[in-house]
């Protein structure tokens, strides 16, 4: 029949996977932790003995074939090239070996982008045309559609966000740059945020407690009225907005949609960001952008966008 496939999201912490109908419905779905592998083929196995039980339940004769988003993933060469938030580096040929290991074709994309096709088909931007996503999760990835075509660029690597240089001199990035906008506006990126706050600010907080500090547990704090928590927020916006504004100058979108972790903080991460967006945007594109968050749950829109890859 031919009638399924199988998404799946490698995220820097966590992977998740579906099974997904033409429809768009993710009939079963799991997670494995990305994490602990020392090798990507010791992940493939634990992912294929994660996957083997959904496969056996529906028939592998059922599967149309395999959508994968995965950090810096390219649609042109089913490569992964150096992701700078996962353990293994260099370039890995991750379509070719899931191919090898499960015989079903395998297509891959950036992360990012797969989970702007979700978005697309089944999500917030579901009719739009025009919209940049952006997912806050342990990192920062974004996709762009223009003209109702997601941007891939010549290499497969269009929309890099996430590492357009949002502070001078600023953090030292995963990518070898500095400064980088996920290093500042991302879960992990919040936290570094906090730790060196903390150290610069006699501002006393519920924080300097923690002994785990989490973009979880700073959101915690915040919606408790917490004061240093408050002001990661209105920095974190302050330079997420700003750069947002750079960016609608570029492709003039209809509405910015955030989705992940970080956008789970609702109006501490929403206010502000938008706030300074307005400020620092040229006055053509004032009040004409949307800043909207994902009508899609976080795993969801990552694995329905990959499995679309298969159809």
């Amino acid at each position: 029949m031919n009638n399924l496939a199988l998404g799946i999201d490698i995220g820097g912490t966590n992977t998740a996977f579906g099974l997904v109908n033409r429809s768009g419905e993710i009939l079963k779905q799991g997670v494995l932790s990305t994490r602990g592998h020392a090798t990507v083929f010791d992940f493939v196995a634990a992912l294929k003995s994660a996957l083997s039980p959904l496969i056996e339940s529906i028939g592998i004769e059922n599967l149309q074939g395999i959508g994968i988003g995965a950090p810096n993933g390219n649609i042109y060469t089913g490569e992964i090239v150096h992701a700078a938030n996962l353990d293994w580096k260099g370039r890995i040929p991750l379509a070719q070996i899931m191919q090898d290991m499960l015989g079903l074709k395998t297509h891959v994309t950036n992360d990012a982008n797969a989970a702007t096709i979700g978005e697309m088909k089944y999500g917030a931007a579901k009719g739009m045309k025009d919209f940049i996503l952006l997912t806050l999760g342990t990192g920062l990835g974004s996709g762009f559609v223009a003209n109702g075509q997601l941007i891939y660029g010549h290499d497969g690597f269009a929309g890099e966000l996430g590492h357009v240089r949002a502070v001078p001199e600023g953090r030292l990035c995963g990518c070898g740059r500095k400064g980088c906008l996920e290093r500042y506006a991302s879960a992990n990126g919040i936290v570094s945020s906090a730790q060196e706050m903390m150290l610069h600010s006699s501002v006393a907080s519920c924080l300097r407690e923690m002994p785990n500090l989490t973009a979880a547990s700073i959101t915690q704090a915040a919606r408790a009225g917490d004061q240093l928590a408050l002001e990661l927020f209105e920095f974190t916006g302050a330079i997420l907005g700003t750069c947002l504004a750079d960016a609608v100058a570029i492709t003039s979108p209809e509405a910015i949609i955030l989705f992940g972790g970080l956008s789970q903080a609702g109006a501490l991460i929403f206010e502000p960001t938008q706030r300074h967006m307005e400020a620092s945007m040229l006055h053509i594109y004032k009040g004409k952008v949307k800043l909207l968050p994902s009508s899609l749950p976080d795993a969801d829109a990552a694995i329905l966008g990959a499995s679309a890859l298969v159809w």
